[in-house]
């Protein structure tokens, strides 16, 4: 193995691995780094938006944070700082409305003058667990919706699919270059996270597997893999030069459940689906949880952190965005997918929470939540709720 090759497995694994002595040196770096977390304050476009505020983990940056700026709206600025933990409990973040930290393992965070709070992981992850023989493959079309499954079957029919295990270098770039990478900047433009070519031929396909979803013969799809001990980790996907109309087409939720019957076939106990922020308006959830999968926190470095929500002020911007975006919060027996609502604002309950692992629903009431937080004024000279 060359010495590139050695660095990038390392690197991949020192992100990715549920290795018990690795992630124990990740949370001793974590614990470390985070002895003066850092402070990032989100300040949005409009006049009356919402402020946001992260601190702590520095993977929050790449995690939390633009997701909360993404369904909050258009970011004017960002301002950065130090701090200290003592002086976070203490004062929280003034300028925020809403702040989100992120903890190490090991450490609860306490909010200043006893400001409403939700705690979630920090990332949960979401697995599939397959039965171990090779009929296992014909019930794994059963775990979709029947609405969704029968499109599904249809679309078998009548557009000639099939699964194709690839195995060159130019398979590999023929998915990064026409599918991956194009997907990624339709979707997610300047937000989009992903793995370098380099690291995805090192760490991924040369100790993995490459799939693509032809229909009609024609490569349309594709997902590349790694295969660990028992497990296939589902890492990066794509559909031909990123082109929306394969969302729309069932063309992605052929090319998961393929992977799934291919995997318990092979006689893979799970598939891990990868991970996500602990919200159900997080879109790769919601899509996710059509295969029912076992959502709980991932089993590496992340298992131990926690994401705590805090709220400073009661305002219209802040309402709207906890109705908006129901939390995985955590709770006895498992995970609990809250749901905030007003007598102005119904939960927002048709985005879905029952799957394995999230154990319940509640309704929680902003007028009781946030019950004794200040009204902020707008420029405009509005207040909010609560006044």
């Amino acid at each position: 193995m060359t010495l590139v090759a050695t660095a990038e497995e390392w690197r991949y694994r020192w992100h990715n691995s549920a290795d018990p002595r690795l992630i124990r040196l990740h949370h001793t770096v974590d614990r470390l780094t985070a002895l003066r977390p850092g402070v990032t304050v989100s300040h949005p476009q409009d006049a009356d938006g919402l402020t946001l505020a992260y601190a702590g983990l520095g993977a929050g940056l790449d995690h939390v944070l633009p997701f909360l700026e993404q369904q909050r709206g258009p970011t004017a600025r960002r301002e950065h700082r130090r701090t200290t933990w003592a002086r976070l409990a203490a004062h929280g973040v003034p300028e925020a409305d809403l702040l989100a930290v992120g903890c190490p393992p090991g450490r609860t965070f306490r909010p200043p003058a006893r400001q409403p709070t939700v705690v979630a992981p920090f990332r949960v992850g979401l697995v599939v667990h397959l039965d171990h023989d090779r009929a296992g493959a014909t019930a794994v079309p059963a775990r979709l919706s029947r609405k969704t499954r029968q499109q599904y079957q249809r679309e078998q029919r009548t557009l000639d699919r099939s699964l194709e295990v690839a195995a060159t270098r130019a398979d590999f770039t023929f998915f990064y270059d026409r599918m991956h990478r194009p997907t990624m900047d339709r979707r997610h433009g300047a937000a989009t996270r992903s793995v370098p070519p380099r690291t995805a031929w090192h760490s991924l396909f040369r100790h993995g597997v490459l799939f693509f979803l032809r229909e009609r013969g024609e490569r349309v799809a594709g997902m590349l893999c790694r295969l660990e001990p028992g497990a296939l980790v589902l890492r990066l996907a794509g559909v031909l030069d990123g082109a929306d109309s394969r969302y729309r087409s069932g063309t992605y939720v052929a090319l998961y459940v393929s992977i799934l019957e291919w995997a318990a076939r092979e006689g893979l106990g799970r598939v891990d689906l990868s991970g996500a922020e602990p919200f159900l308006s997080k879109g790769i959830v919601q899509f996710k949880r059509k295969l029912h999968p076992h959502v709980a926190p991932p089993a590496t470095h992340f298992a131990g952190k926690r994401l705590w929500l805090c709220v400073r002020r009661d305002t219209p911007a802040v309402r709207d965005f906890l109705v908006a975006n129901p939390v995985l919060a955590e709770g006895p027996g498992g995970l609990r997918a809250t749901y905030f609502h007003d007598r102005d604002r119904p939960p927002r309950t048709g985005l879905r929470w029952q799957t394995g692992g999230v154990v319940c629903a509640t309704e929680v009431d902003l007028d009781v939540f946030l019950k004794g937080l200040p009204c902020a004024v707008s420029r405009a000279g509005s207040t909010s709720p609560g006044t």
